[in-house]
């Protein structure tokens, strides 16, 4: 029985994050990245999180 309940917290824990984050910003796909964008030109943005400082 717990771990019922605490699969069903979670899910709706879960799905209350999800609503709330579509309720606050609705998405935009014309204004959003493009999941692969090999050979398009465009410059990366962002770093590696991992890199070392020289």
């Amino acid at each position: 029985m717990t771990r019922k309940v605490t699969a069903s917290a979670a899910m709706a824990l879960l799905l209350l994050v999800i609503a709330f984050d579509i309720s606050v910003a609705k998405p935009n796909p014309y204004a959003a990245p493009p999941l692969f964008a090999f050979g398009s030109g465009q410059a990366q943005s962002g770093g590696f999180c991992a890199a070392l400082p020289d």
